[in-house]
């Protein structure tokens, strides 16, 4: 295993404290636990949002934590749900009176501990927290009924939920009204990815799976669940029309429709490849009549040093259009 760490039990907390050391205008933590990120720019009355989740995935989750996103953040060891008391932290630090919208992926063990952080925060400190599960893996599970349970894994695509939710609540609507904005972008975002390679976790020290050199596998989670088809690697316009034809369907759209388009790296797939699938993605959308409103192309959601990569389409209307094109600043995410 080649990684440039220190001791592996100490990867977290030695990666975060070098980012509170590099973004001190933006992000702290509260009380004595570096796992419980919180912006500095606190805004009287606003409504307080909270993300968590496991170390591994930078810039997700704790990376969107700034102006005009999100509030908190609490963070787990690699791939590990945070505690719920960490969450609690986190959830009493950000709240400015108007109650605390949590947002985060469709894991059990991230829905466990928030739930129960939601129950404390109720009980103990008379804070309403509300919250809205992101799920948008079409590779992981078919499209939920109404009325159903959502058994879909969240992925990149949270990214957009963060981004509509922070600048609703950036323009002081009350916690209803967030949550409402929060649902809308979630129940429009649609997700798939292809992995290359394993990733390797730091205390494990190695790969938890493995893959062929020449294969791919498409529909891969970000902890390395199984896909939907391991097959040898294609041309790049190939796996992007593989993985728009379904993500595509999953909503139905019309010509005219417009989205916008986060082309996602895995943590090891150079700018270069990237750029390569993007341009694919825009013939793509353009035979079928969808028009791209905005690009997002970077490392939003990695699996450490994961080769492959991501493609999330927002179906938009004019509402999360003004909401995603809102500014905001975090340590990874700037947008004037």
């Amino acid at each position: 295993m080649k990684k440039i760490i220190n001791q592996p039990e100490n990867y977290v907390k030695e990666m975060l404290e070098g980012l509170y050391i590099a973004h001190p205008d933006l992000i702290t933590y509260t009380g004595e636990d570096v796992h419980c990120l919180v912006s500095v720019n606190k805004k009287p009355g606003k409504v307080g949002i909270a993300t968590g989740g496991g170390s591994g995935h930078l810039p997700l989750f704790l990376g969107y934590v700034g102006k005009g996103m999100l509030d908190g953040c609490s963070v787990g060891d690699v791939f590990q749900s945070p505690s719920a008391e960490q969450m609690l932290e986190v959830t009493k630090a950000i709240d400015s009176g108007a109650g605390v919208l949590y947002i985060y992926g469709n894991y059990n063990g991230d829905i466990f501990n928030f739930d129960m952080a939601a129950e404390m925060a109720d009980f103990e400190e008379n804070i309403r927290v509300e919250s809205v599960v992101a799920g948008e893996d079409v590779a992981s599970a078919g499209p939920s009924k109404e009325g159903e349970k959502n058994t879909r894994r969240g992925v990149a695509g949270i990214v957009f939920v963060y981004k509509c939710a922070g600048a609703a609540a950036d323009k002081m609507m009350n916690l209803d009204e967030v949550k409402r904005v929060a649902e809308k972008a979630a129940a429009n975002v649609r997700t798939m990815g292809v992995a290359l390679t394993p990733c390797i976790v730091p205390r494990v020290g190695k790969p938890g799976f493995t893959i062929g050199e020449d294969e791919m596998e498409i529909g891969m989670g970000i902890h390395g669940e199984t896909g939907i088809r391991r097959a040898k690697l294609e041309p790049a316009d190939a796996i992007v029309d593989e993985m728009l034809e379904k993500v595509v369907a999953d909503i139905p759209y019309v010509s005219g429709d417009e989205v916008a388009v986060l082309v996602n790296g895995l943590g090891a797939t150079s700018l270069d490849e990237q750029y390569i699938v993007t341009r694919r993605i825009d013939t793509f959308l353009k035979e079928k009549g969808i028009s791209v409103h905005r690009y997002y192309v970077g490392e939003y959601a990695t699996s450490l040093e994961m080769a492959g990569f991501s493609i999330s389409l927002l179906k938009l209307d004019d509402e999360l259009k003004e909401l995603l094109d809102a500014p905001a600043q975090t340590p990874f995410f700037v947008q004037l």
